[in-house]
């Protein structure tokens, strides 16, 4: 079965500075639907009305960070089995196997280029099983 074209996207970042250039660059050079929040527990509170295709989730914000949002999100009916990519400037690998282990479908270094993150989240998303 031929996976859905990639529309909608929940971006979770609680810095509002990243949160602008990622969904301008989602949404002009990505042509993607993208709903951003500035916390976990906004997320989750909206994640149903907005049944995202795909979760960008920042892993450090204070309170509900990205882990702990991954797995309530994990718990909410109809999001078991969204992709989440994690972004982060903690890449190092085992750091990445960690996020995987959590459940992340891949992740995102940042700082990224906002000319390539529609390209590399298009590329995350085609190779998803």
């Amino acid at each position: 079965m031929e996976r859905q074209a990639l529309q909608r996207i929940l971006f979770v970042e609680d810095d509002p500075d990243i949160q602008v250039v990622a969904t301008m660059a989602l949404e002009s050079l990505g042509g993607f639907h993208v709903l951003a929040c500035g916390s976990g527990a906004e997320a989750l509170s909206r994640f149903g009305e907005f049944a995202p295709d795909l979760v960008l989730l920042d892993v450090m914000m204070p309170g509900m960070d990205g882990p702990a949002t991954l797995e309530a999100l994990r718990r909410l009916p109809g999001a078991e089995a969204t992709p989440v990519v994690f972004m982060t400037a903690r890449v190092q690998a085992h750091e990445v196997a960690l996020y995987r282990e959590m459940g992340a479908a891949e992740v995102i270094a940042k700082p990224f280029d906002p000319m390539t993150l529609s390209a590399n989240v298009r590329e995350i998303w085609s190779s998803l099983p």
